[in-house]
Parts: C-alpha cells; sequence; structure tokens
C-alpha cells in the first residue's frame, strides 16, 4: 500500500466496452432493474442509497463543464479539465457538498467507434489519476486501440490534490530526513515510534474538517465514481482499477452491480473483510521479501555491470552494510535507513525500476554517493511535490483507518510485527510504523464492505504471482467474490500494475475485452513479461544512475 516518498504510479491498463454511452435520465443508485440491485440498495443503507441516487441525478442534469486546465495542474491540452459535485455526507445529500476534480482526453476514433468514458484509479487510497488522459496524445501504442472507443477520464478522489485535499502535518516537516531506523533496537525505539504516529493521528485531527475526514472510505469513494459516472453521461462504468483502484473498483461492484459495464482490476487487494486492512498489510510484508529476493538474484547475476555481488547473498550482505553506514552516519547528512528504504523498495514493486536501483547503488559502491543521495534523499525545495507526497499519505491514513476496525492494543501490533521481522525483514517494522496511527486513530472506524455480488457484466481480473505490493491470494479471493469474473495471471512475475507493460498474452485480452466484452471461456495463465536487462557495461551503468531518480517510476500510495 502506500509506501512513503510516494507519488502515485500511472502504471495501469485499459477498461473499455460495448454499449454507446448516452446522457443518463434520472437514476436509481440501482438502476438496473433487478431484484439483485434493489437487494443491494437495501442491503447497503438505504440513506445513502438514496443520496447516492440523488446525487447521480444531479450530476447527470448538470454534466461537466470542460475547459482547459488551470496552468497549474501541469495537464495540457488536448486534456480537459471539469469539477463533479458530490456530497461529503451520502445519507445527508442536501448537505456540505465537495468538489472532485476531473479530466479527459477525447477518443481517437469516429462516432461509430465511440463506446463511452474509461475512468481510472491508479491506487492508493490517495493517488491522483489525473495523468491518465495523457495516455492519448502521449500516444502510448498499448493504449492505442481502447483510445478509439473511449475517453480516458482521471480524477482526484475526494481528499486527494484538488479534491478538497486534506493534511495530517506540515509537508516540509514530514520529509525531512534523516528519520529515525524502523527497525527497533529496544523498547525505546518503539516508544519513539509509536509517539510519532501518534501525533500523526493527532494532525489528521486538528488540521482538518472532521466531516470531511471522516468521510474519507472506500465505499464514499465508489459513490463517488457512480457520481462521476452520471456526470459523464455514461448509463453505465467503464472502469480501470490498479492497485488500491481495484478495491474501489471491487467495493463499486458489490454497491452497483447493475452498473458495471466493463471493470478490470490490475494488481489486485484482498477484499476479505477479516484481511481489510491490518492482515491485509502483514501480507504485504511478506511478499516484499519474496520480491526482494527476486531482485537480489538478478543483481548477482548481472554482477559484471554492477560489482554489488555475485550471489544474492553477498547483495544482501551489501544490503546490510550500506544500512548500517547509513545508520551510523546518514548519507549526505539526510538519508539514513528509512530514506533508503524509501528508495529501494521501488525495485521489489516494479521490474522498471531494477537497473535504476542497482547502478544508483553501484555508483556508491565506485565511490560516488551522489546519484544514491538524491534518489532516496528528500528535495525540500519541491513544495509542491512534498505537498502532494504528504497528503498522499494522509488520505492513504484516511482510508485505511477509517473503512475498517485496527487493533487497538498495542501488544497485537509488537508480536505480530516481531514474528514476522524474524523471517521478512526488509519491509515489517517500516510499514507497521507507517499504519500504526490506525491503531490510535481518533474518528470511527467502519465494518468493511463485504463485497460478494454478480455484476451485469463479467469483470476481468489481472495479477502477477510474485507481486509484492498486492499479494496473488488477493485475486484469488477477489475472483471467488464476483461470480462472474475472469483471472489473468501472469505466473512468475511480479511487477506492480502489469497491465501497462507489455505482454501480449495479457495485451491482446485486455484489447478484446475493452473492445468487444469479451472474456475466454476458462481463467488464463501468461507466462512473464521479459526480465529487465542491465546496460551491459559498468561505465553506462555508473552514467545512467545520475539520472536514476527522474528514471523511476512513481510508487503508489497504496497496494
Amino acid at each position: 500500500m502506500n509506501r512513503r516518498k510516494a507519488a502515485i504510479a500511472a502504471a495501469g491498463t485499459i477498461a473499455a466496452g460495448a454499449l454507446t454511452a448516452g446522457l443518463i435520465s434520472v437514476p436509481s443508485a440501482f438502476a438496473d432493474g433487478t431484484a439483485a440491485g434493489a437487494a443491494k440498495d437495501r442491503r447497503h443503507g438505504s440513506a445513502e442509497a438514496r443520496g447516492v441516487a440523488k446525487a447521480a441525478a444531479r450530476a447527470a442534469r448538470v454534466g461537466v463543464d470542460w475547459k482547459d486546465c488551470p496552468a497549474d495542474w501541469g495537464l495540457k491540452a488536448p486534456v480537459q479539465c471539469g469539477w463533479v459535485t458530490v456530497p461529503v455526507d451520502y445519507a445527508h445529500p442536501d448537505g456540505k457538498k465537495i468538489k472532485i476534480a476531473v479530466d479527459r482526453a477525447r477518443s481517437t476514433g469516429g462516432k461509430s467507434e465511440r463506446q463511452g468514458s474509461l475512468v481510472y484509479n491508479p491506487g492508493g487510497p490517495g493517488g491522483s489519476g489525473l495523468a491518465f488522459p495523457n495516455r492519448i496524445p502521449a500516444k502510448n501504442p498499448l493504449w492505442a486501440k481502447a483510445a478509439t472507443a473511449y475517453d480516458f477520464v482521471g480524477f482526484d478522489p475526494r481528499g486527494v490534490g484538488h479534491s478538497a485535499p486534506v493534511s495530517c502535518a506540515d509537508p516540509q516537516e514530514w520529509v525531512k530526513g534523516p528519520k529515525p531506523d524502523p527497525v527497533p533496537d529496544d523498547e525505546a525505539d518503539k516508544r519513539a515510534h509509536r509517539k510519532v504516529a501518534e501525533e500523526y493521528a493527532d494532525g489528521c485531527k486538528e488540521r482538518n474538517d472532521k466531516a470531511l475526514i471522516s468521510s474519507l472510505t472506500t465505499p464514499n469513494a465508489a459513490r463517488d465514481l457512480d457520481v462521476i459516472r452520471a456526470a459523464l453521461g455514461d448509463k453505465k462504468l467503464n472502469f480501470l482499477g490498479v492497485s488500491y483502484g481495484t478495491y474501489m473498483g471491487a467495493v463499486y461492484a458489490e454497491l452497483f452491480p447493475g452498473h458495471v459495464r466493463r471493470m478490470i482490476t490490475d494488481s489486485v487487494v484482498n477484499p476479505a473483510p477479516d484481511k481489510v486492512w491490518y492482515d491485509v498489510n502483514l501480507d504485504q510484508d511478506i511478499a516484499f521479501q519474496t520480491r526482494w529476493d527476486d531482485w537480489k538474484k538478478w543483481v548477482a547475476r548481472h554482477d559484471d555491470v554492477y560489482g554489488i555481488g555475485s550471489t544474492p547473498a553477498k547483495v544482501e550482505t551489501q544490503w546490510k552494510k550500506l544500512r548500517a553506514t547509513a545508520k551510523k552516519e546518514p548519507l549526505g547528512g539526510a538519508v539514513g535507513p528509512e530514506e533508503l528504504l524509501g528508495f529501494f523498495q521501488s525495485a521489489p514493486y516494479y521490474d522498471s525500476a531494477w537497473a535504476e536501483v542497482a547502478s544508483a547503488w553501484s555508483a556508491y559502491l565506485k565511490g560516488d554517493e551522489k546519484p544514491l543521495v538524491e534518489a532516496a534523499g528528500a528535495d525540500l525545495s519541491d513544495k509542491a511535490g512534498n505537498r502532494a507526497d504528504e497528503n498522499s499519505n494522509a488520505v492513504y491514513t484516511a482510508v485505511e483507518c477509517n473503512d475498517a476496525k485496527w487493533p487497538r492494543d498495542w501488544r497485537t501490533w509488537d508480536r505480530d510485527n516481531t514474528r514476522l521481522h524474524a523471517k521478512y525483514p526488509f519491509l515489517t517494522w517500516s510499514n507497521a510504523w507507517m499504519n500504526y496511527p490506525c491503531g490510535v486513530w481518533p474518528f470511527k472506524q467502519h465494518k468493511p464492505t463485504d463485497v460478494n455480488t454478480r455484476t451485469a457484466h463479467p469483470v476481468l481480473m489481472i495479477s502477477a504471482t510474485r507481486d509484492a505490493a498486492t499479494p496473488y491470494p488477493g485475486a484469488v479471493e477477489l475472483h471467488k467474490r464476483l461470480k462472474n469474473s475472469r483471472l489473468i495471471t501472469e505466473k512468475d512475475a511480479g511487477s506492480h500494475g502489469i497491465t501497462n507493460l507489455k505482454n501480449d498474452c495479457i495485451n491482446k485480452r485486455v484489447d478484446a475485452y475493452l473492445l468487444k466484452g469479451t472474456t475466454d471461456p476458462k481463467d488464463v495463465t501468461c507466462g512473464p513479461h521479459a526480465t529487465p536487462e542491465p546496460e551491459k557495461s559498468a561505465k553506462k551503468a555508473t552514467a545512467k544512475a545520475e539520472s536514476a531518480s527522474a528514471a523511476l517510476p512513481a510508487l503508489p500510495t497504496g497496494r
């Protein structure tokens, strides 16, 4: 899930469909005309259901006033921007409202090819999807076919970016390093980390409107998604969700099963209520260790290029040595073990980061620490970026803490993370401290949505067996819960956001689903995408390290 230096990955997939989108009439929140839709209405709270219906009807009448994007949004024509108004509390749709920022790039095909809007969420909680429409003017080849049929639509979820943003700490102080080593040496270290987490939770309470931050939940994000659908003039939703976006999509499917036209969930979060969110994080610690070990094997295979270690064990020894050095004397005065982890974890996240992380490390071992310090350290001059990072973390914290009940007894956290750290040390304690605000959360914690439904059209699910951020069993679990879904498994691969990678076995099925609405009669297993290749010489690898930080994909703020 959310990893601290996270900006949000633009990795993702495309979703498309078959019907021509048109303006909707005043819709019911479950306007599929089926008994199942009515049952969902009663099951998930009539007050909120009526509120969504009212907000969606209002949005359908108003639509979106598309204009050139504000100059400081960094989005240029032909991308257009606008707003969709939603209630803070769906049980009181005429009460306080906020505006959700949306953007779009128009489809490239003719009128007969158009199939509506493809709405995107990249993950988080806390990620902005506003970069997604840029895939059309950029002529991304993986998205070219889908672009003929769909407007690509991104949005900032409530609390994120331009959509009534929240904050729980001063961004400049929040990013400043070096921070304490996340792995505690003793009980005093644990108390210090708990204090920092408690202060962050207090900041969430003190710095925000209570009604707004309490409203940051996945069910409300799903309701917002349905209002956006209505504002776009689409009778049913075409949705691409990556990472946490898969959970948003799953909850949408539960609340609005008749509104699903095309939905792709890429890198799937486990939706089981007893997993959300405490156990999901524990499972992630195990999976990150597995993918970290994969990367060490790759680095060792290319020791002729990087010179880090000729075996995984030697690479691990070098990692421990680097951590110990940075703990004793932070690199560049600002990069300690915590900052190193924030950079190195991008390798277990994304294969595309393997070479860049190894190159920066290699340069450091050869006497040039600049690439590593610049990649791992905070840039205090980037105030806008730091503000966005802290905002993303604040939303992550609020959504996960609000969505589910977390252990309130520190002894539970201590027991579970001590046990896991013994076998899976790469991420465990860092992940625990990032999530511990939920153990002292000052707002109501809800019961997770029990996803168990059959959608109007099959959901296409895609996950990799060695994904670190969203362990593969989560995809199996959601597959069971979405009755007519289809699962594509990328075997022996682990990059996150796999539908934005070149793998013909996956890409052609995504296009078929989006353009024709077709899926295979059975689940499919695909081989892995191509393994990354390093630069062919140490000289080139060292040179590439100079641009490592800029070259890395942004980390998702969530699973």
